[in-house]
């Protein structure tokens, strides 16, 4: 009768390690980015020209954001006598207004006014899914429509938008949103896409619906008492409805789906690794933007905020106080390369070299 075997040392235990890993390296030649350039090659359906169109309509995005600044958002701002600040910042919102108010009714038209399900039924959006399989074209609509503006995003928030604290973690959302919008409508996710895209795009709608009140409130000298309480109220929807689209329906309808429903209906579906961490990347990001939420709600309770504003933005007079203390310190004159990339957008001083 044999006795157990003696416990082997640990340097034992590191060669056997690092030998079942170089075993697995030299047998398993479907790893890492052969593995996912080969479950593209065959899961993914994207063609040329279908990325060809999204990129025109992306530059006919910022086109028409231009045409619409210059020609009505900029003069409707003078004709209202806005703050010289404000009327800078206005065409941003009533940009940004105007588009997801048509993409968030788009989204409850699909969601609530036609036979698909998935909003009372997430585990539905992996119910019969087939690799290749074809996307309908109410839903191909919404994808062109939100994977072009997000591509327009990326070039308007670095280049167009007023510049923000939470800037560069914009740009790191609109990159992921691209992402998960493109791979999700190549590898025909595009169900439990249109959910995400509802559940986030309301808050923007709130977000800029407010701010706009907020710009108004002081026009033409006088002061505007229902811009003032609108904001307020619009505050305050905005900051319970955030919880609850993003951080509580969120990880409800979407995280579950994709998590666990996923591999019941399709136990061997492409890249879901890949897909979850960007969604739950997406959670993060809403997690931090939600913490600018109840600084301000803290800021308001402890009487340091008396009307609402945007947290996110930098203060002018700050921002000017900052860098003349900086040339004062160092005593000499900015280098004319370094005047070029600090300029005034928007009103506010942005620095073009992150």
């Amino acid at each position: 009768m044999r006795g157990p075997e003696p416990m082997p040392g640990y340097g034992q235990l590191l060669r056997r390690g690092y030998g079942s890993l170089a075993a697995a390296a030299r047998g398993c030649a479907d790893c890492g980015w052969e593995l996912s350039r080969r479950t593209w090659a065959e899961n993914a359906h994207l063609g040329w020209g279908e990325v060809l169109l999204c990129g025109l309509c992306a530059l006919g995005w910022t086109a028409l954001r231009r045409t619409a600044a210059r020609r009505v958002f900029g003069p409707f701002g003078e004709w209202c006598k806005l703050q010289p600040k404000d009327a800078a910042k206005m065409p941003e919102s009533a940009w940004k207004l105007l588009f997801y108010t048509i993409s968030w009714s788009y989204g409850i038209y699909l969601l609530f006014f036609t036979d698909y399900p998935f909003f009372y039924d997430p585990p539905s959006v992996f119910y019969d899914w087939k690799k290749g399989m074809d996307v309908p074209t109410d839903i191909a609509v919404a994808y062109l429509l939100q994977c072009s503006f997000y591509g327009h995003s990326i070039y308007a928030t670095a280049y167009m938008d007023t510049w923000r604290k939470d800037s560069v973690v914009m740009l790191l959302h609109h990159v992921v949103a691209l992402t998960l919008i493109t791979f999700s409508y190549a590898f025909r996710y595009h169900n439990v896409g249109i959910l995400v895209l509802f559940l986030h795009d309301v808050n923007d709608v709130q977000l800029e619906f407010t701010k706009l009140n907020v710009y108004f409130k002081h026009r033409g000298g006088v002061y505007h008492r229902l811009n003032d309480i609108i904001s307020n109220i619009g505050c305050l929807t905005f900051s319970v409805s955030w919880f609850w689209f993003r951080l509580y329906w969120f990880p409800l309808k979407v995280l579950y789906a994709t998590c666990y429903s996923s591999l019941q209906s399709v136990p061997n579906i492409p890249f879901y690794f890949f897909f979850n961490a960007l969604l739950l990347l997406l959670t993060l990001m809403n997690i931090y933007w939600f913490l600018y939420i109840v600084l301000f709600v803290a800021k308001v309770l402890m009487g340091q905020v008396h009307e609402v504003n945007d947290v996110r933005e930098y203060d002018v007079e700050d921002s000017k106080k900052t860098t003349a203390a900086k040339k004062k310190e160092s005593g000499l004159q900015l280098p004319s390369a370094l005047k070029e990339g600090m300029h005034l957008k928007n009103g506010l001083v942005k620095d073009k070299r992150l």
